[in-house]
């Protein structure tokens, strides 16, 4: 049977891995609520060329390209959000098996 302190400090380490995990999904959520709100605009807009920002400046490129990389940033951003749910309910699960044989090791031991 494990050490309780074991336990414990396994049961720490996950918890704060979900919190990063956490906080990842909350980041890239947004900037899937970014993409999605600049692909409606560009939708809107019949101009051929738009403007985008590449670090500190605005480009003047052509729509139907960052409509392109948008897109497949939409795509990539999806993909690693689903690994990311996977992940949490992985350390979610095994926070749960560690809380449960916690209690079992707390229980006093019958005829011990």
């Amino acid at each position: 049977m494990e050490d309780s302190q074991q336990l414990l400090q396994s049961a720490t380490v996950l918890q704060q891995q979900l919190q990063n995990i956490m906080a990842q999904r909350e980041a890239m959520g947004v900037q899937v609520l970014e993409i999605k709100k600049a692909l409606d605009e560009l939708g809107k807009t019949s101009e051929k060329e738009v403007y985008k920002i590449a670090g500190p400046i605005l480009i003047k490129s052509g729509k139907e390209g960052v409509l392109k990389e948008l897109r497949d940033r939409d795509e990539t951003l999806g993909l690693r959000l689903k690994t990311l749910e996977k992940e949490e309910k992985r350390v979610k699960l095994r926070i749960e098996e560690l809380r449960e044989k916690l209690i079992k090791n707390m229980k006093p031991q019958a005829g011990g």
